[in-house]
């Protein structure tokens, strides 16, 4: 018998499970296949902390692995001393999230630790921002971010407000594998919990801070009060947490004339109008731009379930929409900071732009212009929130914007996680900006290509599922190390940059560096003409991912570079 099988079995028998998943696990006797992928591992954090599928088992999101992840955060909280100051807790629209997220308080309470709790959905940097406000020692939402919709997580964050990093991470993930019994796990009831004080609801006014943090950000005030009447945005949620505060933002600010999607407009969690709730999926725009249309909108905007990422499309002169990539409107708002603050005379001496090795690299002119330090970080946002702290600590740096190529940017440092609320409001008080000036979010982009060059990036993905799936994507990356290219896309390697390692291996001199960031599973080759790939697993998919990037000097000069250079990546998955 596998430990698999031997799990399953104790999952069915024990009497600790309630009837409904033993239930749900007996339909499933004799399916060696499924047994095998439910229990054969326990699921683990990764960049974005414990992602799954939502059912019975060690390797699925249910109460059961979501109260022993929380006993283990709750016995390192402890262990550090921490427990005086509390958890926040924040959950989205997903299935189950409500329940987890209780689920999660319950367990602290019962660890004599108070849990601030959300009394209804709100975004992921809403958790970020409340937890230091509330002065918390931790913080944890209840989400998946942009996953279909059978999966749901769990993102913990440290008391700076970023989600934890190293060592952290790791130590807190020996704590949860060190709970093998789950009948060991604390929890009490929910009246208990409130009557002891440690079960409180996060009242109203923290979302009266939060947009108060939004407002202070605005720079164009004027040009948004000229424009807000004529400017025409439809917004999507997605049926997820960013309807309330999308809303409240732009109307506080003045816009107008503001449509939202209907049909998507209510919370849930089984996203029935996309079969992805992900604003980098081109279908999930599907019904938004029916409605641009209609309205004759000039921005049409999606965020995902847990308002963290914001896609976008923009009508250009000949009244089509054309999408913008993560990256693309990463530089409008980018731009559009640091000119402003140039212009306003407050862009500081020691600011810096944090952004990670696989976004896009128009960053780097465009820093160079404004005089501004660029540092790239690992991929994941809590990355970048991690710069936010040390410059805070260090007196160093004035943190200015963030960006990562999956749509996440982040605006001021009210949040350390990226912030779609805050990048719709920085990304419409821009196109009221250039509106005013006679220009629109098209012609802007248009601008930075001829200014800067014409930089485009794409990303393959690979998906291998299951207990051979996680061998075949660790088999790819060790055939990759062992068998690095001489050139990709006719484009020769100059270095090989093995974050698993910390080492750069420079291919003409034969001369090794470091790479100066934490060590990771990554693979990144630097190549001639400023292109660049990129190779490494998904920390919480089931996913190996290859990102690339080229500067064309023309638009067409781009493109058939990118596909070129594409051609050659999707021959390194096979």
């Amino acid at each position: 018998m596998t430990e698999a099988e031997k799990q399953y079995d104790l999952w069915c028998s024990d009497l600790y499970f309630d009837q409904e998943t033993r239930d749900e696990l007996k339909k499933i006797s004799g399916n060696t296949g499924e047994i095998e992928d439910r229990f054969y591992r326990s699921l683990e954090f990764g960049t974005g902390g414990l992602r799954g599928v939502i059912g019975a088992g060690t390797n699925r999101m249910n109460r059961y692995t979501v109260r022993r992840a929380s006993q283990g955060l709750a016995n390192y909280i402890i262990k550090e001393k921490a427990q005086e100051k509390g958890i926040a807790i924040a959950y989205d629209s997903r299935r189950m999230s409500p329940e987890f997220a209780r689920e999660t308080a319950l367990c602290m309470a019962a660890n004599g630790i108070i849990a601030y709790v959300f009394p209804s959905l709100r975004p992921t940097p809403m958790l970020s921002f409340a937890l230091r406000e509330l002065g918390c020692t931790a913080g944890v939402v209840i989400t998946a971010s942009h996953n279909p919709a059978e999966y749901n997580g769990y993102k913990v964050y440290w008391e700076d407000g970023a989600q934890i990093t190293a060592p952290k991470d790791k130590e807190i993930i020996e704590e949860v594998n060190a709970i093998t019994d789950f009948s060991r796990v604390k929890t009490m009831d929910l009246e208990t919990a409130k009557c002891k004080g440690l079960y409180r609801e996060i009242g109203p006014e923290m979302d009266d801070k939060y947009m108060e943090a939004l407002k202070k950000l605005v720079l164009g005030s004027e040009e948004i009060k000229r424009q807000a009447k004529e400017l025409k945005i439809v917004y999507t949620p997605l049926h997820g947490t960013g309807n309330l505060p999308v809303r409240r933002i732009l109307r506080e600010l003045g816009f107008e004339q503001v449509y939202v999607v209907k049909e998507q407009e209510l919370s849930d969690g089984n996203f029935p109008t996309v079969p992805y709730p992900n604003p980098e999926d081109k279908t999930a725009f599907g019904l938004a731009l029916e409605l641009a249309k209609e309205v004759d909108a000039d921005l049409v905007l999606a965020t995902d379930p847990d308002a963290d990422r914001l896609g976008i499309y923009a009508k250009d002169a000949r009244g089509e929409y054309r999408s913008f990539t993560g990256n693309m409107s990463g530089m409008l708002i980018l731009e559009y900071l640091l000119s402003r603050k140039k212009e306003l005379g407050i862009l500081p001496e020691n600011g810096a732009v944090v952004t990670t090795i696989v976004s896009g690299k128009m960053s780097v002119p465009i820093t160079e212009k404004y005089g501004v330090k660029r540092i790239e970080t690992l991929t994941g946002f809590k990355y970048i929130g991690e710069q936010i702290k040390w410059f805070e600590q260090e007196h160093s740096r004035e943190f200015l914007f963030g960006y990562e190529e999956s749509y996440g940017c982040l605006e001021g440092t009210h949040a350390r996680d990226k912030d779609a609320v805050v990048a719709v409001m920085a990304l419409c008080e821009a196109a009221a900006y250039y509106r005013d000036k006679g220009i629109s979010l098209c012609e802007q982009m248009e601008k930075l290509f001829a200014e800067y060059g014409y930089f485009k990036e794409d990303l393959c993905t690979v998906t291998k599922k299951g207990v051979n799936g996680a061998k075949e994507i660790a088999d790819v990356m060790e055939r990759l190390r062992a068998q690095t290219p001489e050139s990709l896309g006719g484009f020769r390697v100059l270095c090989v940059r093995d974050y698993k390692t910390g080492k750069i291996l420079v291919k003409e001199s034969g001369e090794v560096l470091q790479t100066g960031l934490p060590t990771s599973n990554v693979l990144y080759l630097d190549l001639e003409e400023d292109a660049w790939c990129c190779i490494r697993p998904s920390g919480t998919e089931p996913k190996i991912k290859f990102y690339a990037g080229v500067k064309g000097e023309s638009m067409e000069d781009g493109k058939m570079k990118l596909e070129r250079l594409m051609d050659a990546v999707e021959k390194l998955a096979e």
